[in-house]
C-alpha cells in the first residue's frame, strides 16, 4: 500500500492508523484547503486493480469521524461513526474516494444529535450536483475541489463546542498520560455527564470509546511489530490495568485476542500487518 505525504495546515485530530488485513489496494490523501480544514480531516482515495478471479477486501478500524464516499455510479453517503470493524470486499477494479471530517465536524452539518448516525450509512440529502461534479472529475484533486465548493455553499455558522470537542479529541489523541474519561473531562472545567452529552451530540461516540479506540489503533499497530513486547507489554505500554481487560476490549472490537492478532500479524509467516487508513 502507498499513500501520499499528507501536510496539514492544523494539528491533526485523527492518525493513519486503522487499516488492517491485505495491501491490495493504493490509499491517497490529500489536505484540505485553508477555507474547509476547521472540519475536515483531509480527502482520501482508496483504489484496487485485482486479476480477474481474485477478490480480497479492506479492514477498518474506524476512527470517530463521519465520512463522506462516493463510488462511481452510486450516490454521495452519509458514513456515520463506526463502533465496530468495517470490511470492504475488493474485487476487479475500482475505486471509493472519501472525505474525513474531523471528530465534531459534521456535525453543525447535521440537524440532530450526531449519535443519530453512529453505525449507520444514508445517502447525502440535495447532492445530485455533487455526484455529477464528482462523475465528471479527473482524479481525485478535481473531487476534493468539487466536495470543497459544496461545503462551502452549505458553510454553517461557527459553533465554539466544535472548537472545544477539537481540543479535547487532541488530547484523548496525542496525550498519552491521559488514562480516564474523568481527567479530560476536569482539564477542560465539565462535569463527566456534560462530556457525555457533548459527545453524543458532536461526535456520536462516548469519550471512553473515543479513548479505548484510539488505545486498540496503537495496539494494533504495536502488535503487528515483532519487538513489541508481545500484548501483556503493550497493555501496560498503553494503560491498561492488567492482561484481561486489555484482552477483552481488543476481543471485543477486532474479533480476535491480541495474541492470536500477534501471530498472525508478526509470527512466522505473517499473512499482513496494521497499517494506516484513509
Amino acid at each position: 500500500m502507498t499513500a501520499t505525504a499528507l501536510g496539514q495546515t492544523r494539528q491533526a485530530t485523527t492518525s493513519t492508523r486503522g487499516l488492517l488485513g491485505a495491501r491490495d489496494y493504493r490509499v491517497t490523501r490529500l489536505a484540505p484547503s485553508d477555507a474547509v480544514s476547521e472540519l475536515v480531516e483531509r480527502h482520501w482515495l482508496v483504489d484496487w486493480d485485482l486479476p480477474d478471479g481474485r477478490t480480497s477486501r479492506a479492514t477498518l478500524l474506524p476512527h470517530p469521524c463521519v465520512n463522506l464516499t462516493w463510488l462511481p455510479g452510486t450516490d454521495v453517503m452519509i458514513n456515520g461513526v463506526g463502533r465496530g470493524l468495517f470490511t470492504y470486499p475488493l474485487a476487479g477494479r475500482g475505486f471509493v474516494f472519501g472525505v474525513k471530517f474531523r471528530p465534531g465536524g459534521f456535525a453543525p452539518f447535521w440537524p440532530g444529535q450526531l449519535a443519530e448516525l453512529t453505525d449507520r450509512v444514508r445517502p447525502l440529502d440535495r447532492a445530485g450536483e455533487l455526484r455529477d461534479a464528482l462523475a465528471a472529475a479527473r482524479g481525485p484533486d478535481e473531487m476534493a475541489a468539487a466536495v470543497e465548493r459544496h461545503l462551502l455553499a452549505r458553510w454553517p455558522a461557527p459553533d465554539p463546542a466544535v472548537a472545544l470537542v477539537g481540543r479535547i479529541i487532541r488530547v484523548l489523541l496525542h496525550d498519552r498520560e491521559v488514562r480516564r474519561v474523568d481527567e479530560v473531562a476536569a482539564r477542560f472545567g465539565l462535569s463527566a455527564r456534560s462530556l457525555q452529552r457533548l459527545f453524543r451530540a458532536y461526535v456520536g461516540v462516548t469519550p471512553k470509546a473515543v479513548l479505548s479506540r484510539y488505545r486498540l489503533h496503537e495496539a494494533a499497530e504495536r502488535l503487528a511489530d515483532p519487538d513489541s513486547g508481545g500484548p501483556s507489554q503493550v497493555a501496560a505500554d498503553l494503560g491498561y490495568f492488567d492482561q484481561s481487560h486489555f484482552i477483552r476490549d481488543f476481543t471485543r472490537v477486532l474479533g480476535e485476542t491480541p495474541g492470536s492478532f500477534e501471530y498472525r500479524h508478526s509470527g512466522p509467516a505473517p499473512r499482513a500487518a496494521a497499517g494506516s487508513s484513509p
